[in-house]
This record gives structure tokens, sequence and C-alpha cells, in this order.
């Protein structure tokens, strides 16, 4: 007896040690296992697929969960309750319009330019039930990069929203001379080659179309394009397979939800966020999403109390929005229990939470072409992701070192990169693998190749380069540091540098232009800032940048600032320096070159005074 109370109280006491050790060295062991065994049993799920050569898309499921709960509201928008059912329906009449009418075949590619509104879903469903596959439109793209958009992923009909139709005023020539089809979804069309589809919907069936159209046997099939933009300047059209949205679908699931949440998407729907996780999670789940067609800090907390909303996306712009909302008395009475997204930063992250509740904020990232994901499960304050052993089995990952001024990843005598330190910042490539594919972008195997690197730690290895700065902590917690190249990221939205010095190069007094971000206090990502070499004998023109950038660039690319330079520096490879533009900033009272910043009143780049500079760094000027 002796004995045994022995060897009991020494099991106790190793399981207590073993309890303890485990706290203080490994202190989201289980919560790490836990969340990582749903991964693993959704990419069982996957692969299921592959053997049995049946996909169950995210199509498909919208169909079981309409079947299942029929008259659950699946979308919220505007006052208007929209089922499961009501959706299921109108997306088949839609299909056999587009059928029967449109004259659509399986195989198809159809451009859509619409805005948020249940129509975007049902026509996008519409068009899935037919086999075809659908490119979202950034509803501010202009005609330059309109008519690119259609010749890199081949469609030849464009379904536009009735409230969007009037954008096409000066491109639907050009559109209808390279025989691409428009058709808007009005009853009549003052346009007469634009046709219409709402008066074709009430003698249409509501019957689904035979299933054969859509069925398809390969994860890797083509369903949507998203464009994103790119060093290339004009946006590029990432492919999205049926693998990649079904993953997307299952993120609201990993981080824990459940049909039972109400899910708030105020985000653009021709994103991959709100249409894969928002719309795709809610579909997973067999929740309700409350769907906004613009973003509104005022009308947010009123929304979510209304709605009884538990989910919301967001990008970090938007939570710092709502924290520069007047604080109210209601700040806090809610049932929001949890937000996805990206982009938050940490001091945004503290406020947050400080003004609002303890709501859990769980960052993911990882771009709409990439190859790799990182989720923020445990929601600790400042970190995009976190990374363990199992992980890394799973997703061969690795940070490399990076020459800012040079602009490329620092090689060794063998021409291979080196890995940085935990805690040093490099740049993040995905190894690209059975595991992690990358399908690359839509017309040009040169610019899939470009986001490829080859030979980086052997002969013949292949990563997709992610363009971004990261660190990893020694608790395995991955911190966004900056992006690299030609792109940043200003109100929500990824804007090319190539693009921009492209469009403000046509203006006759510019010689030559180098386009970058700039840090702005208390703002998320970067502004966007050109320095200009004027061509010789000619003088700035304030007012006719402007009406050039107001009528050529969607107003998140626009630049803010602008820097007169007499000489434009280059590394040593003959790229534009950027690096020292970047890190000068727009401080007059430090650069000597002359500075002109953005003003809407008066229509005109104005020169940039220290008193206003003053302003924009106090947030009293609005950007």
């Amino acid at each position: 007896m002796t004995s045994f109370l022995g060897w009991l109280s020494a099991l106790v006491a190793g399981v207590f040690s073993a309890h303890v050790l485990q706290k203080l060295c490994f202190p989201f062991f289980w919560r790490d296992l836990v969340f990582l065994l749903r991964v693993i049993r959704y990419g069982v799920r996957l692969e299921l697929f592959k053997l049995t050569s049946s996909v169950c898309t995210v199509l498909d499921r919208f169909t079981q969960q309409a079947q299942r709960i029929p008259n659950k509201p699946f979308v919220i928008y505007d006052g208007g309750v929209h089922t499961y059912r009501d959706v299921e329906q109108r997306s088949n009449r839609l299909a056999n319009v587009f059928l029967e009418k449109v004259h659509l075949r399986k195989g198809d590619c159809v451009a859509l330019l619409m805005s948020n509104e249940p129509d975007f879903l049902c026509v996008w469903f519409g068009l899935a039930k037919v086999g075809c596959s659908v490119a979202f439109l950034n509803t501010n793209i202009k005609s330059k990069s309109l008519i690119h958009c259609f010749n890199c992923c081949g469609a030849k009909t464009l379904i536009v929203g009735s409230d969007l139709a009037e954008c096409l005023d000066g491109v639907l020539t050009s559109l209808l001379e390279d025989n691409i089809q428009v058709w808007t979804m009005k009853s009549q069309s003052e346009h007469t080659h634009m046709h219409t589809l709402l008066d074709k919907l009430d003698a249409a069936s509501d019957q689904p179309v035979p299933a054969a159209l859509h069925a398809t046997t390969s994860l890797k099939s083509p369903t949507l394009y998203i464009f994103t933009s790119g060093t290339t300047g004009l946006p590029k059209a990432a492919v999205i397979t049926h693998l990649q949205s079904l993953k997307a679908a299952a993120g609201l699931w990993a981080f824990g939800a459940t049909e039972d949440d109400v899910v708030y998407i105020p985000l653009p729907l021709y994103h991959s966020a709100a249409s894969l996780i928002g719309i795709g999670g809610t579909i997973h789940l067999g929740a309700t999403c409350i769907l906004k067609k613009k973003f509104s800090a005022s009308q947010f907390w009123n929304d979510c109390r209304t709605h009884n909303v538990t989910i919301f996306q967001y990008i970090g712009e938007l939570c710092r929005y709502l924290c520069n909302q007047p604080k109210t008395e209601v700040d806090k009475v809610h049932k929001v229990r949890m937000g996805v997204g990206n982009g938050l930063r940490q001091d945004v992250w503290r406020e947050f939470h400080s003004r609002f509740g303890n709501i859990k904020m769980c960052e993911v990232y990882g771009s709409t072409e990439g190859n790799l994901c990182f989720m923020n499960h445990i929601g600790k304050i400042g970190t995009v992701g976190r990374s363990n052993f199992f992980y890394r089995l799973l997703f061969k990952y690795d940070l490399v070192k990076y020459d800012m001024v040079k602009d490329e990843p620092v090689r060794d005598q063998y021409g291979f990169c080196q890995p940085v330190q935990k805690g040093e910042t490099g740049l993040l490539l995905s190894r690209v693998g059975i595991l992690s594919p990358f399908f690359g972008y839509a017309g040009s195997k040169h610019l899939t190749e470009k986001k490829l690197m080859r030979n980086v730690f052997v002969k013949g290895d292949t990563y997709f380069n992610t363009g971004d700065l990261m660190a990893e902590d020694q608790g395995g917690f991955i911190c966004f540091r900056d992006r690299v190249g030609d792109t940043f990221r200003w109100k929500g939205e990824n804007v090319a540098t190539t693009e921009v010095m492209e469009t403000l190069g046509l203006v006759d007094f510019i010689q030559e232009v180098n386009v970058y971000g700039v840090e702005i206090p208390g703002h998320e990502g970067r502004a966007g800032m050109a320095a200009i070499i004027l061509r010789p004998g000619l003088v700035f023109d304030g007012k006719k940048l402007f009406e050039h950038a107001m009528r050529d660039l969607p107003a998140y690319a626009r630049p803010l600032f602008i820097r007169l330079q007499e000489v434009m520096e280059m590394t040593s490879t003959f790229k534009q320096q950027k690096f020292q533009l970047v890190q000068s900033g727009f401080n007059p009272s430090t650069i000597s070159d002359p500075l002109f910043v953005l003003d809407y009143q008066q229509k005109s780049y104005i020169p940039l005074t220290d008193l206003i500079y003053q302003s924009i760094i106090t947030g009293e000027r609005k950007l």
C-alpha cells in the first residue's frame, strides 16, 4: 500500500511538473494543437477530393445549405433580408438567362463589375452554375486598366451593376470593338449596345441548370480571377482555383466561428478577403452575413447592435477610423466577439481593445495569389500569424536577408540566399510544392515567373517571393515589417508604383518620375509620393498634374506628395533608388527640394509649407 501511494504521488507530482513546465516553456501548446488539428482535418478532406475525383466546391456547399436551411437569412443588406432559398432561386434564374439569352457556355470567362450588393452574389453564383469562371473587377479602375483586365483573363462578356453603367462611358466603344458583349443589371438602358438582364429575369425559370455544367473533378481548376496590383504597373489577374477558394472559405471556421455567428462584411467583394473569406466562410458555416455597400464608421456599431453581429471583417485602416469616432456610453454594448482581417497596427489594436472591449482580433496574412497563409489564432497583439515545428513541416517558408539599398536579396559566394536569425527582419519566401502550389497569373507566364525565385538554398528549388519583410520571434509569432519592391498599400488597396509612374509620365512637363510610399503618423500603410524631374525649359504645373491624376488614377493611387529633383539617383543595377527617398519622407524643413501636396479644394498640387506639414502630422488635415 505504501509503495502504491508512493507511485501515485510520484505520478501526480510528475503530471503537475509536466503541466507547469508546459505552461512555462510551451504556453500555447494546447491551443496550437487544437488549431493545427482543425487545419489538418480540413486538409485531409481536400485530399480526399483528389482521391475520389469529386470536388465539393464552394458553390456546391451553398446549394447544400440552401436545401438544409432554406429559410435562414443568408445576406442582410440595406434592411432587406435574403434567405439561402432566395439567393439560390435568383441565381438559378440568372443561370438560365446566361444560358438562353447571353449564350454563355461552360469554360467561358465573364468579367463582373459590381458594387457590394446581393446581386453581386446572385450573378457570381449564376455564372458559376453555368460553368463560367468569373473575373472580379475593381470598381476603382480606369479605362486603360479596364481594357487590360479583359485582355489578360480572356473575358468576352462583361456584367456591370446598375449603379456603375455610367462608368463605362469612356470605354464602352473600345470594349465593343474588342467584341466584348456588355450586360447591365437594369430593366432598360440608354445605351443601345448595352444589353439588359433584369427585364429577362421574371420570365426565367428558377429551376437548377444541369449540375454537369459546373461539376469539376480537379481542385486545381480555375474558378475566379481576382486582380492585384504588381510591379508591372497594370493589374494582374491572380488565378483562384477551387483549392484556394475552399481553403479561404474554411478560415472563419478555423478561428472557431459557427453557424450561429453573424458576420459583418464592409469590405469590397472584388477583393479576396470579403468574397473568399467573408462570403465563402459564411457559406461554409451556414451562417448569416451583413453586407454593406461601403464601410461607414458612424454606422458600424449601430449596425452591429441592430443585427447582433458577432464577427466582423476589417483592414487596419477600418479599425483606426472606428477609434477616431466620438466616444459614447455604449461603445462596449454589443455582441461582437471576433474580428478577422489584416494590417492592424499595435497602437490601434490596443486602443480598439480599450475602447470597444476585449474582442479577439484574428490577423490573417496571405496575398491573393500567394501559396502561404499565416493565421494569428492566439490573438497576440502586433502579430500577423503564428508558426511552430508542426506548421513548418506542412508549409515550408523562410526569411532571408535583404539589402534595402540594392533592393534585392543578399546572396553568398555560391549564389544562395542566407536565412536570418530569430528576431531579425528578412524577406519572406514560401516553398512551391505539392502542399503549397503557386497558380500564378492569367495570360502571362512572364508575370508568373517574376514572382518566383529559383536556386534559393540549393540548385533546383523554387520559392514564391511574397515581397514582404517579416520577423519571427523566439516564441514563433510572426510580425509584418514592410513591403519591398514596387508596391505599397494605402487606403486598404495595393498601389503599383509602375502604373502610377507610367500614368504621370504622360504629362508633358515631366521627363522622369519615381513613385514610392511614405509613412504618415497615425495612418495605415504608406501615402503615395512622386519624385519628378522636369523637362528642360518647362515648369511644374500643379493644376495640370491634378487634372491628369484625377482623370487617370483611382483615388488611392494618386500621389499625395510631389518632390522636384534635378537628378534621379540609381542603384548599382540601374534601378531607380527608392530607399533614401522613402527614408527622407516629406518634411519641408529637412528637404531642400521643392515639395507639393495634393489639394482637392484648390484642385491642384500646391506648395507643401511647414504649416501644412504640421497639420498633416497632427491629423488636422484630411488625406
